[in-house]
């Protein structure tokens, strides 16, 4: 534990900017940063920025997960275990392992850095959560094959040539060129922006990883309700639950 926060989170002009902050670990993410990570997607979603920048700052982005103590990643993962409606460009800078190449998979548009590397070494590691099982619904199932099964690095231009990301720049364009994009996005009809994005989730198929941390998070999202302590507190008083559905 340190004083720094896992998770730096700020907004300006209806753009929110996350930074993922545990450089001593290259931005791998333990129990605690995976909390942050969570918090600070649902602040997002539930506060008046129309776009997300993700970003792990100069030469991090994230290598994955703490492979000490393994946490449940989902609820890091936009779409998957965070609710997630409105659009998040990833600026990548350095590795994008394991964790971290679900992210990118995950977020709408992509610039990376060409000194960035994408790896999925889990299968060297003998560990997976099964989020990154989508890879092959947003790149050509061969390539996501080739990333996935043999856990190589994969160079900026590779996954640019594979639609993993949207432009390789140099490191310090990087962060500028999301910022844009965030920008211009912001500047337009958040409802039209928004349900085009619906749209094109819901045209996507869905992995069974992805459903499962989906439903796992509505559920937890339950559990935590003001109308379950209700309810419990209605039973033991011995009287009619008053509901507010929150």
């Amino acid at each position: 534990m340190t004083d720094e926060p896992a998770v730096i989170y700020a907004e300006t002009e209806g753009i929110a900017e996350i930074c993922i902050n545990q450089p001593r670990r290259r931005n791998a993410l333990d129990a605690e940063g995976v909390a942050a990570l969570a918090d600070a997607w649902r602040r997002f979603e539930s506060g008046t920025a129309r776009v997300a920048v993700l970003t792990g700052g100069a030469g991090n982005f994230c290598a994955g997960l703490d492979l000490v103590a393994v946490p449940d990643a989902a609820p890091a993962v936009p779409g998957i275990g965070a609710q997630v409606s409105k659009p998040v460009i990833a600026a990548v800078d350095g590795p994008a392992v394991g964790l971290g190449l679900a992210l990118v998979m995950q977020a709408d548009l992509c610039v990376a850095s060409d000194r960035s590397v994408f790896r999925y070494p889990e299968g060297r590691v003998g560990y997976t959560g099964g989020l990154i099982a989508a890879l092959a619904t947003r790149i050509p199932a061969k390539i996501a094959m080739e990333i996935l099964l043999l856990g190589e690095a994969v160079s900026p231009e590779r996954a640019r040539e594979a639609g993993l990301i949207n432009a390789v720049l140099p490191p310090d364009e990087v962060l500028p060129r999301a910022r844009a994009m965030a920008a211009t996005i912001a500047g337009m009809a958040p409802l039209v922006i928004d349900g085009l994005r619906a749209e094109i989730a819901a045209t996507m198929p869905a992995s069974p990883a992805q459903l499962a941390g989906q439903f796992r998070a509505r559920m937890a999202g339950i559990a935590a309700s003001h109308d379950r302590q209700e309810g419990l507190a209605a039973f033991r008083e011995r009287r009619a639950p008053r509901f507010e559905g929150r």
